[in-house]
């Protein structure tokens, strides 16, 4: 058996330029985020991103699970890390 870290949970920040809601929901993710690495993904660069999330941008995913759009509050991604983290062990 190997002992070690488990992998950090995927965060990922659906996104579109000139939003306003995206860039605080960015800032807040990273704070939150517990030392995961957050991906920010531009829905812009592809069609089905785009088609997918086109009015409900932000959007948080934690290990795939949506976890907030539109407006992220604070604690919500943090819970969302903490309940991946302990889905892991």
């Amino acid at each position: 058996m190997r002992w070690g870290r488990r992998p950090a949970p995927e965060v990922v920040v659906y996104t579109r330029q000139g939003c306003g809601l995206c860039r605080r929901a960015e800032d807040l993710v990273r704070r939150e985020a517990r030392g995961c690495p957050v991906r920010v993904i531009d829905i812009d660069t592809d069609p089905q991103l785009r088609e997918r999330y086109t009015v409900r941008v932000p959007v948080v995913t934690v290990d795939g699970d949506e976890v907030a759009e539109l407006e992220v509050a604070p604690g919500q991604v943090r819970g969302a890390v903490a309940r991946a983290r302990s889905r892991r062990s």
